[in-house]
């Protein structure tokens, strides 16, 4: 674990992007526009908080 990181969720990630749809969060995952994750042995995914924020912050540096 990366010392006190939080998994993120797929709903919850979809929540702090404010609309985006499952399907475009996968799609952009599909072509690599998304934040790594990886799959839990359930086939649920998970992404750590840091890496999800700092793609936040790549989005905003692009802008």
């Amino acid at each position: 674990m990366k010392g006190r990181d939080k998994l993120m969720t797929v709903p919850e990630i979809l929540e702090e992007l404010g609309g985006v749809s499952e399907r475009t969060f996968y799609r952009w995952r599909e072509i690599g526009k998304a934040p790594r994750g990886f799959r839990l042995p359930n086939n649920e995914l998970r992404l750590w908080r840091s890496e999800f924020d700092a793609w936040l912050e790549t989005l905003r540096e692009a802008a």
